[in-house]
């Protein structure tokens, strides 16, 4: 090989090195440039995140606004209540201004009563009873009115011609009140010795009922039989039981 083309191949390679080194050098700036861009991205990704934050911003103000409605709805129930509160009645006005058993109702007078013995098969007393059996007075509101009334009844047998009398004494059990609308009834017992002896017995043709705290009676026939004659006893075995 000559000297000349020695040289021709020595500026050929040396060229391909100068043009090789210039890539390379162009390649780092391209690689320089992306990494410069790369670098930006994040700020990207921050505006993204901003949006993201945007966007939860927003779904809090709609549940904020959720929460306004239900607080609108808190306001409007309170409004309800309130108006349903202020149309309710008080406790007990309707009882005060009625004719139940209030302080307003007065005691059953005479003239508003009727009475009657109990006559019914349960309600006759056993004339076989070994000592004392009971009868029953019903005392009914025939007034227009409510009453009142509690306590003992005064009760006076009589005979046929009205000449003999003997005024019932009373127990000892305790008492209360009962309220009578118009037509109601309540009763009271008697405790009667019956007797089938032809001597020492009273035989009574009347009873005359006196409602308590009242002056006026009612007189009620007398339908049972004979009683034993213990008008003088200290602890007869006919007496009278209380209302109520």
């Amino acid at each position: 090989m000559s000297a000349n083309t020695t040289a021709r191949t020595v500026r050929r390679r040396s060229l391909r090195i100068a043009v090789a080194a210039l890539t390379a050098a162009a390649g780092l700036t391209l690689t320089a440039c992306s990494g410069s861009e790369a670098h930006t991205e994040p700020a990207g990704q921050s505006d993204a995140g901003m949006a993201v934050e945007s966007s939860g911003t927003g779904s809090g103000a709609k549940e904020q606004g959720s929460g306004a409605q239900a607080d609108s709805g808190a306001k409007t129930d309170a409004k309800t209540d309130a108006k349903a509160g202020a149309g309710a009645k008080k406790p007990g006005t309707k009882a005060a201004g009625s004719g139940g058993s209030g302080s307003g109702v007065e005691r059953c007078h005479t003239s508003g009563l009727k009475a009657a013995f109990a006559t019914g098969e349960d309600a006759a007393p056993d004339p076989n009873a070994g000592g004392s059996t009971t009868t029953s007075v019903v005392l009914t509101n025939k007034g227009s009115r409510t009453c009142k009334i509690g306590g003992f009844p005064g009760v006076d047998l009589k005979s046929e011609n009205g000449g003999e009398r003997w005024s019932l004494a009373r127990s000892s059990a305790k008492h209360g009140s009962i309220t009578l609308a118009p037509g109601d009834s309540t009763d009271f017992t008697i405790n009667v010795a019956l007797t089938k002896e032809e001597e020492g017995f009273y035989q009574p043709a009347f009873a005359d009922v006196t409602p308590p705290n009242e002056t006026k009676s009612i007189t009620i026939k007398w339908p049972w039989g004979t009683l034993v004659d213990q008008r003088s006893a200290t602890h007869p075995a006919t007496f009278v039981n209380p209302i109520g």
